[in-house]
């Protein structure tokens, strides 16, 4: 496979973000993990706007998106991208600390794949975020894109 496995991190909390970029780097999961901090910011990465205009081709392998975010907030990016029939099945995980019930029942509603619950404690939270990324970019196949 030449294709760059990447993942798209979009975590506001600069503490869950380094210590999710550890776990993933340590079990050697993606060959990029891009980190972005506000909702906005995945759109402009999906859709090669603004400071993202640029980037290099293709869509990450997974998203790990947290739902609450700055400007626009997870489950509006959740919607919007499982909305749009060019990005709506790419894999999405719910990394959050929320644990309401509306949250976890209007995320799969909406389409998100796993929903997953930061753990407080530092290693059970390197634990789960790594066999989260193990899951997703080892085991499961994901499905085709326009460009594979």
């Amino acid at each position: 496979m030449s294709q760059t496995r990447r993942i798209l991190l979009a975590e506001d909390n600069a503490n869950d973000a380094e210590l999710t970029l550890a776990a993933l780097a340590r079990e050697n999961l993606a060959d990029e993990v891009v980190v972005v901090q506000d909702g906005t910011e995945v759109l402009d990465y999906l859709y090669r706007r603004g400071q993202y205009s640029q980037r290099s081709d293709g869509l990450p392998a997974a998203i790990v998106l947290d739902i609450k975010m700055p400007k626009v907030g997870g489950l509006e990016v959740l919607r919007m991208i499982k909305a749009d029939p060019e990005l709506k099945t790419l894999p999405i995980v719910m990394l959050t600390s929320s644990r309401e019930q509306g949250d976890l029942l209007r995320s799969y509603q909406l389409g998100v794949n796993a929903y997953v619950v930061k753990p407080v404690d530092f290693s059970e939270f390197s634990a789960v975020v790594s066999v989260m990324g193990a899951f997703w970019m080892k085991v499961n196949e994901a499905p085709p894109t326009a460009s594979s």
